[in-house]
């Protein structure tokens, strides 16, 4: 299939812009200005004061949320001050406390492996924060942020339908590719999105910010929707419950601490003395149980995902082949995707129609809760949740 990559704003259009007092918003906003576009800056603002903060001796990693932000709306009002740019700063606290923080705690709980940044792009970056644009009532003509992906539109109908919605390409620079954390983004918001660095490389957009003298070229870049320092403190409104770690045969290997504080793949910090390298291969919130394995024992040929969303809600009527990631740092891997019709022995709540993704190779530690993205030629087709892997 064919795309076409959709225009830049131009001079003259009103652009909204994502800032967030890193390097990539911020270039984004200086080079929209300097092309003659009218740009007015917006930050989301998450932090609501109700974490402690935390004194500490060891300099604290960036992180999207916490008590940082201030400092990071004072950079974003003093670089747009200095550029002429109109600022504002629009309150979701409460949308994130719901629709991130919560819902990471919810799956860890569950035993699942949640993504933050996908659930916040959803339903905060392009969702509660654009809703607050519209609260503000200005008009605009695109709202662009700093991602390194790109928007496009295919040439023909979607899954043999007549819709040519918006979709997103992977960027240039695939090191820094982050379509993986936009695939649930609705076709229709995708509309007035843009990506500006679409084609630039992180050095390029660090080369460019360093000769503009822009402050941001120095900052440390975020890593985690929040600082490690502060996930105790994020579950502790509920006492943790302890269990058993066993192994595939059921013998209790040791204690753990509480299933929240284990993913799938983990090796590090499991607290037990075993002979050989251990994992932890499942984990089972019914019966409040870590399993632990030895490495091959995580590999997967196949999985099942549900909960997806489809390009302008084509969903396929049929079988298709794609690459697939299962997790931002994997690769792509090539898989048969096939709909899924559940045994009668098969108890699962789906949330809509399951499919079932046969890896051309074994994949490692599939992890429920993460995403599943289909691409081909470079283009998101769909993405859902993982439900389990086949062993």
């Amino acid at each position: 299939m064919n795309y076409d990559v959709l225009d830049m704003p131009k001079s003259g259009d009103t652009v909204v812009v994502g800032m967030s007092g890193g390097v990539d918003s911020t270039l984004t906003a200086l080079l929209l200005k300097e092309k003659g576009c009218r740009v007015i800056g917006v930050t989301m603002s998450l932090w609501d004061g109700t974490l402690p903060e935390i004194k500490s001796d060891k300099p604290m990693k960036e992180a999207c949320y916490g008590p940082g932000e201030e400092e990071n709306i004072a950079e974003c009002e003093k670089f747009c001050a200095e550029h002429g740019i109109e600022y504002h700063v629009i309150k979701v606290q409460e949308e994130y406390k719901k629709r991130v923080l919560e819902y990471f705690k919810a799956e860890y709980r569950a035993g699942r492996t949640p993504n933050p940044c996908i659930q916040c792009n959803r339903y905060i970056k392009f969702g509660a924060l654009l809703d607050g644009i519209e609260n503000l009532g200005f008009e605009y003509d695109y709202f662009c942020t700093g991602h390194y992906a790109k928007i496009v539109r295919p040439t023909e109908g979607l899954f043999g339908s007549d819709k040519k919605p918006c979709m997103i390409a992977t960027a240039a620079d695939i090191t820094k590719d982050q379509t993986y954390f936009l695939n649930r983004i609705p076709s229709r918001v995708l509309e007035k999105v843009r990506f500006p660095l679409a084609t630039l490389k992180k050095s390029e957009v660090f080369d460019l910010a360093r000769k503009a003298k822009l402050e941001a070229a120095n900052r440390e870049e975020s890593q985690d929707f929040i600082g490690e320092e502060y996930f105790d403190i994020l579950f502790s409104d509920k006492p943790s419950v302890p269990g058993d770690i066993i192994d595939l045969d059921g013998h209790v290997l040791g204690k753990h601490k509480g299933i929240e504080h284990y993913t799938i793949g983990q090796r590090r910090g499991l607290g037990v003395a075993v002979s050989y390298p251990v994992y932890v291969q499942a984990i089972d919130a019914k019966n409040n149980v870590v399993v632990l394995a030895p490495n091959d024992a995580l590999n997967s040929s196949a999985m099942i995902a549900d909960d997806f969303v489809w390009p302008a809600d084509v969903e396929p009527a049929e079988e298709f082949e794609a690459d697939v990631k299962i997790r931002l740092a994997s690769r792509p891997v090539k898989a048969k995707i096939t709909k899924y019709i559940p045994e009668e022995s098969d108890t699962t709540e789906y949330k809509g129609q399951p499919w079932l993704v046969t890896f051309a190779e074994t994949q490692r530690a599939v992890a429920p809760g993460q995403s599943a993205v289909f691409y081909k030629d470079n283009v998101i087709r769909g993405g859902g949740i993982i439900v389990r892997g086949i062993k």
